[in-house]
């Protein structure tokens, strides 16, 4: 991954990469739609009190548009390892590398985290509005769950990215907690 490292963001690492990026550009990933299908024990939730956090889940026909970010040349190592000790913390993450299509047309190939369906956190096809009261209920090592919904939800919207069920929950979750 040396000299053209490349990372793929769908949901915080969009709004907060935490490594120095050289470039960044939409990009869709096929066959994988981002989802809150893990529950949160350390970041946004608690052993006693999961909350939710958003994970790429395979779904056949499916895409997921997001950022893809090219790691400053000189910054693989320690972005790398960065990436391991912040999305690695529960193994509930597998660690792969996917081929991405950039917004101007070009395919690289990104290293992305995607959710292990069979690791114990994996909670996938929880109906929206479970997710909304779990995500409106949690807090975590990071704060309030429903935060890194909204932060998610606004920085999406900003790159002009669609994502209906994030939509929906951002507003079911105004809603539950006003």
């Amino acid at each position: 991954m040396h000299g053209n490292m490349w990372v793929f963001g769908y949901g915080s690492l969009i709004w907060h990469p935490g490594f120095p990026v050289a470039e960044r550009q939409v990009a869709r990933l096929t066959g994988w739609h981002r989802s809150f299908c893990m529950r949160s024990i350390h970041h946004r939730g608690t052993p006693e009190a999961p909350g939710l956090v958003l994970a790429l889940d395979r779904a056949e026909g499916a895409h997921c548009d997001g950022v893809a970010f090219r790691v400053a040349a000189g910054a693989e190592e320690e972005t790398l390892a960065a990436l391991r000790e912040r999305e690695l913390v529960s193994s509930a993450y597998l660690e792969t590398e996917l081929d991405c299509t950039l917004v101007d047309g070009q395919r690289i190939t990104a290293l992305c985290y995607v959710i292990d369906p069979h690791h114990s956190q994996y909670c996938g096809g929880l109906p929206l509005e479970e997710q909304a009261r779990i995500i409106a209920g949690s807090t975590g090592g990071r704060g309030p769950n429903r935060d890194y919904l909204w932060s998610t939800a606004a920085h999406l919207a900003e790159l002009g990215i669609a994502d209906a069920d994030l939509d929906w929950l951002a507003d079911r979750v105004r809603q539950i907690t006003q």
